[in-house]
């Protein structure tokens, strides 16, 4: 189902918890909602769920206005399912049962209930557990439960409220794919809250980074870490510095007391002073004594196959962070060649 939300508003003791969301989300897409705690993911979570009424704005799913002005259709009648960080599975029943009680709910009878129920359970790859309870299911299992579980309550949306944060990274690293594999298979449209930036990566065909109640940048994971829009943007996701320049539409001109040097500029709107982002994709380390600006690695860690740093010049306002595939040290000194910059807009 497509999901629309205009000017969506939420406040809790005069504190803005939502402020002014809007969004459209087309049926089948999946979209992350990333930013740190506090920021308002879970509350715009649990508008959209219904859990929670908004204080002006609006919510339409599929066309129909599902929450606005004079309007809050009750959680149950809006085809959604939520999966928790908990998973909310009832312990003293089995997989299957748990996934039946929906549709017993909504009226069938127990065996057509338990027959749907196997019908979902076959999707997420768990037929074989299906009279298992959920004690004795993994935690990767007891994910799948509650998605079969969502499918069988008719729902066409699906959100989830960091569900991967209880497990350890071994297991995360799986369920990322099984997430993604269920999403292929359905076809449902997923919200996806997370703080975690290397999911929101893996998993979303947008991200939508929020801070403070409001949406920074909505794109496509590349989009969000190649092209941020923002200073705010640029720094929360992946590793960046971001300093002073000036920009003459192809190269930006960095100053140190080293002396100037450039990279290529990519972005640019204008010319005169701007700000630009640098990543490690955008520096190379060369040989000491060159032609290069001379730098200090300082904070060296090694990272399974890759060994990060970040890189000291003398003037600049911020050290530049870099990576390399052979050993790096603390008090090293190598050059640094920057070959390109993002450019700020504005």
């Amino acid at each position: 189902m497509s999901i629309v939300i205009s000017g969506l508003c939420k406040a809790f003791g005069g504190q803005a918890a939502v402020d002014g969301v809007s969004i459209d989300l087309a049926a089948g897409e999946f979209l992350v909602v990333l930013g740190p705690s506090g920021c308002g993911k879970s509350t715009l979570l649990r508008l959209i769920a219904g859990l929670d009424r908004p204080d002006t704005g609006e919510i339409h799913i599929d066309g129909q206005c599902i929450a606005g002005p004079g309007i809050q259709m009750p959680p149950e009648d809006r085809a959604v399912g939520v999966v928790f960080q908990s998973y909310a599975l009832w312990p003293h029943m089995s997989v299957r049962d748990n996934v039946a009680f929906p549709a017993e709910a909504r009226g069938l009878s127990r065996a057509k209930a338990r027959s749907e129920a196997d019908n979902h359970l076959a999707t997420v790859d768990l037929t074989g557990f299906a009279d298992r309870v959920p004690a004795a299911l993994s935690g990767g299992q007891r994910q799948r439960t509650a998605l079969a579980r969502c499918l069988a309550g008719g729902a066409r949306t699906i959100l989830m409220d960091e569900p991967l944060a209880n497990l350890d990274p071994h297991l995360r690293a799986r369920m990322e794919a099984e997430i993604a594999g269920f999403h292929r298979e359905t076809g449902v449209t997923t919200l996806y809250i997370t703080h975690d930036q290397r999911e929101a990566m893996a998993l979303a065909d947008r991200i939508a980074v929020m801070d403070r109640g409001r949406f920074l940048q909505v794109a496509p994971p590349q989009e969000i870490h190649d092209r941020p829009v923002s200073e705010s943007v640029a720094r929360f996701i992946g590793r960046a510095a971001v300093l002073d320049a000036a920009i003459d539409w192809s190269s930006a001109a960095l100053t140190a007391q080293v002396g100037p040097f450039c990279a290529i500029a990519e972005g640019a709107t204008q010319t005169g002073p701007a700000r630009i982002v640098i990543r490690p994709g955008d520096v190379t380390l060369t040989d000491p004594g060159g032609a290069d600006a001379p730098a200090c690695l300082r904070d060296v860690f090694y990272r399974g196959g890759t060994w990060e740093a970040l890189a000291e010049v003398e003037g600049l306002s911020e050290p530049v962070p870099v990576s390399a595939a052979s050993p790096l040290r603390n008090g090293d000194r190598p050059g640094l060649y920057l070959r390109s910059a993002w450019v700020l807009p504005g």
